[in-house]
């Protein structure tokens, strides 16, 4: 496919006013995406769980207008308040899709949206907000072109989620979703997220994650910025074909249900994700002391419990600590006994692997 494929021939039906409502969870990825090329088009595919419990709930209002206007006219209300820092995002979203979504200068929007977490700490908002935001806006489209494939609907959602925030293409589909080209992988693109095709052994289909808030801040460094960190980087050539490298090794480890190479690949990532901000030009240091902190703690009740969990990290100070189902019950004695003292205000959120977007 092409993003041709994503603009609409013209539509068959007219709606005046009303309004749909998309609950999109977040995202944590297991191999990174970390710099981007053209149009929000990644440098290298990368590989995520859906999530369960993390997740943006939006509803989007809409009034149709008596002739276009030359803005885009929306309202924004974050968790009940407006918010005007939002409105440049939405701004630009609206001028990138336009094209795919020719109606939208004929309405006015309202934009109601609350997290289930805390906005811009190191978890992907953007990827359930921009997610679930286009999945609002293909529930109007889907109105105007009665019809429409199912496949369509969703793919198209994945795409248009991209031009908001890369990520958020990777938080429709549930389970394992891949995004980017990978020679390997059937079906994978850089348009858009796809469900990961190949066999996942069921220890990895319901595996847990812990997100322990370290730091509940917001970020020193936006995403944005910190992709751009990627051009003219010293590493990043090497970087994007190691990202191909581990994906291609994560097939046969999620195939085999091996936990301990799985292991090696998430943590090797996630802490690569940061070695390139490090190393960049400007720098930036994202984690926090209590992160070390506790990814040497993880190390350490590995080693003396033989146990499974592991740790990833996003671009932020905040750990993901994973693990497979049946440890659930040592793996959070271990969190509230050792782990917790590292958290701001001892908070932190249990989640899982989710079953994706869903419209309510």
């Amino acid at each position: 496919m092409t993003e041709k494929d994503f603009v609409p021939a013209g539509y068959r039906a007219t709606i005046e006013t009303g309004s749909f409502t998309w609950r999109s969870p977040s995202n944590i990825a297991l191999v990174k995406y970390w710099g981007k090329r053209g149009e929000q088009l990644p440098a290298n595919p990368s590989l995520s769980f859906t999530l369960d419990t993390c997740a943006t709930t939006t509803t989007l209002h809409f009034e149709k207008r008596e002739q276009p206007v030359s803005g885009f006219g929306f309202d924004l209300l974050f968790e009940g308040k407006a918010r005007e820092d939002f409105k440049p995002k939405i701004n630009s979203f609206f001028g990138r899709i336009e094209s795919y979504m020719p109606f939208l200068r004929h309405y006015h929007f309202t934009i109601e949206t609350s997290n289930s977490f805390p906005h811009s700490s190191g978890i992907a908002s953007s990827a359930s907000g921009m997610s679930a935001l286009a999945l609002c806006l293909m529930s109007m489209e889907k109105e105007m072109s009665p019809g429409m494939p199912e496949e369509h609907f969703y793919r198209k959602a994945s795409f248009l989620a991209r031009l908001g925030s890369g990520s958020a293409c990777r938080s429709i589909e549930g389970g394992l979703v891949v995004w980017g080209r990978h020679p390997g992988i059937m079906g994978s693109t850089d348009l858009y997220g796809v469900s990961y095709p190949g066999e996942v052994h069921p220890v990895f289909q319901t595996y847990q994650d812990t997100i322990l808030l370290v730091d509940r801040g917001e970020k020193q460094v936006s995403s944005t910025a910190g992709h751009g960190l990627m051009h003219g980087h010293p590493f990043a050539e090497r970087r994007f074909v190691q990202a191909g490298e581990n994906l291609s090794a994560l097939q046969q480890v999620l195939k085999a249900g091996d936990m301990a190479r799985f292991t090696e690949i998430v943590e090797s990532e996630a802490l690569t994700l940061h070695a390139m901000m490090m190393t960049g030009k400007p720098y930036f240091m994202l984690m926090s002391p209590a992160t070390l902190q506790v990814i040497r703690k993880i190390w350490d009740f590995r080693k003396r419990s033989g146990s499974n969990v592991c740790f990833t990290l996003d671009a932020g100070a905040n750990v993901h600590v994973l693990y497979p189902e049946e440890e659930k019950k040592a793996v959070m004695e271990f969190i509230n006994n050792e782990l917790v003292a590292y958290c701001e205000k001892g908070y932190y959120i249990c989640d899982r692997i989710g079953e994706g977007a869903v419209s309510l």
